[in-house]
């Protein structure tokens, strides 16, 4: 799916225009109603206002913070200091293999058109393009969107440079949204999920997992000797507070499942359980959640009613 496909979905995030024309010699994209241009960086088009578009490729990282948390220049930053295509310790690698593994259960359909929030290391394109679904690997570090690109070169997989809170995209694009371990980040959760579900086509799913009932800890930065969040999670949440998040009209259904049981994590039991194919994982998970009932992270889905 090349850039010139994935135009029909895109909209001016400025003056919500559908005009955007391809301009091939400046490689960009062109608003031709209010005339605004997006750059196209790597075959991956750019869609971040101008005053937040500036330092992709090598931003400094001893800036001086603002006041008010800059969470693009953040994400930016963070894409080129940290590699997200690296493998982590075996413990993590595990969490996030089950992770991912709750997400592709909650894909019925054969098919479809898929947005992945946050792509990081861009697994969903990975799983999922190969079985015939369209993949948007979407971030706002560009360093991992183009390496997406680099690493899963399937003509079904595009990527995008955009925000959650100023989406080029029009309404009713998309079958899922998968937006894993992104929302604890985010300063306004309801309007991230808001935002989201204006993009699912009727009848389509929004995917969202977090840690479960996390309780943030703070250390205290070295550069403006202030408290930080590890990890730059803000927000801690439970099946309540994702509920909450979301109940307008076209809201069709809510559910949430809760899943990895600390206990196995902490025993470290991954070396072994990694053997176990996701279903009798999941079982022995939920046995002992139901023994000691201690998981750690939740997945919330809201599926967009059909009009």
């Amino acid at each position: 799916m090349m850039i010139s496909v994935l135009k029909n979905d895109l909209l001016c995030i400025y003056c919500q225009s559908h005009d955007l024309k391809i301009m091939e010699q400046s490689n960009t994209l062109v608003c031709e109603s209010c005339k605004q241009e997006f750059s196209i960086r790597y075959n991956v088009p750019v869609f971040l206002r101008q005053d937040k578009e500036e330092n992709l490729s090598k931003p400094d990282i001893h800036q001086k913070q603002e006041t008010n948390f800059n969470y693009i220049d953040h994400y930016q930053k963070d894409g080129v200091e940290f590699d997200y295509f690296e493998e982590r310790d075996s413990g993590t690698e595990h969490m996030n293999k089950r992770v991912g593994e709750y997400i592709l259960s909650q894909i019925k359909n054969k098919s479809g058109k898929i947005l992945d929030v946050g792509c990081g290391k861009a697994w969903v394109a990975k799983e999922l393009c190969p079985r015939g679904y369209k993949v948007v690997s979407m971030d706002i570090s560009l360093e991992n969107t183009s390496e997406a690109l680099k690493r899963y070169p399937f003509e079904n997989h595009v990527a995008v440079v955009a925000d959650v809170f100023s989406l080029p995209f029009k309404e009713n694009v998309y079958d899922y949204i998968v937006a894993s371990e992104i929302i604890e980040h985010v300063a306004d959760p309801a309007k991230f999920v808001a935002n989201l579900i204006r993009v699912l086509k009727p009848g389509g799913s929004l995917i969202v997992t977090t840690p479960y009932k996390e309780r943030i800890r703070y250390s205290l930065c070295v550069h403006c000797n202030n408290p930080t969040p590890l990890h730059a999670h803000i927000h801690s949440f439970d099946e309540r507070i994702l509920k909450d998040l979301y109940k307008a009209a076209d809201l069709e259904s809510y559910e949430f499942f809760t899943f990895g049981n600390k206990i196995p994590v902490h025993l470290r039991m991954h070396g072994f359980l990694k053997f176990f194919n996701f279903w009798c994982w999941k079982k022995l998970d939920q046995v002992c959640n139901f023994i000691y009932n201690a998981p750690l992270r939740i997945l919330a889905k809201w599926e967009k009613k059909v009009k």
